[in-house]
C-alpha cells in the first residue's frame, strides 16, 4: 500500500510533530467534534472545551500513538494491539469515528504544516491514516 519512500516521508513527518503532540491532537479532536458532533457522546465525562487539559492530554495521547504507529508501519496491528482492544471492548467506540477521526487529522495536517503538506505528503498520510484507522476498527469484526 506504501512505497519505502512515503513510509519514511511518514515517519518523518509524524517525528516533526511530536513536539507539538498536543496542539496538533487537540486541533484535530475539535474539528471532529464540531463536524460530528455525535463522536463527543463518548467524551461526555471530560471537559473538551478549547484547551482544556482533558483535550490537551488526550490529544497528546493520540498524535504520539499515530508516531508511534508510523514508526515502523508494517507492524501496525501489533503497535495498535493495546489501542485496539481498549476501543472495541472496554470504551465501545463506534469504529466509523475512526475514520472520521483520521479525515479532521488530515486537515489538521494540511493546517499546521502549509507547504510542507505537499501532494505527495497528502496522499501518503491519506494512505497511512485510512490504514490507522482500520487496524483501531479491526477487533470490531
Amino acid at each position: 500500500m506504501l512505497s519505502k519512500e512515503e513510509k519514511q516521508l511518514i515517519a518523518e513527518i509524524w517525528e516533526s510533530l511530536t513536539p507539538v503532540a498536543e496542539e496538533i491532537g487537540a486541533e484535530a479532536l475539535l474539528r471532529m467534534f464540531a463536524s460530528f458532533p455525535g463522536t463527543k457522546t463518548y467524551f461526555s465525562h471530560l471537559d473538551i472545551s478549547p484547551g482544556s487539559p482533558h483535550l490537551l492530554s488526550h490529544g497528546k495521547k493520540i498524535v504520539l500513538a499515530i508516531a508511534d504507529g508510523a514508526k515502523d508501519i508494517s507492524q501496525l496491528t501489533v503497535t495498535l494491539a493495546p489501542l485496539q482492544t481498549l476501543h472495541a471492548y472496554q470504551l465501545r467506540i463506534d469504529p466509523t469515528n475512526f475514520k472520521l477521526f483520521s479525515h479532521c487529522m488530515l486537515v489538521t495536517l494540511a493546517c499546521h504544516m502549509g507547504e510542507d503538506f505537499t501532494p505527495i505528503a497528502h496522499a501518503a498520510m491519506d494512505k497511512f491514516l485510512s490504514a490507522f484507522a482500520a487496524v483501531l476498527a479491526e477487533k470490531y469484526r
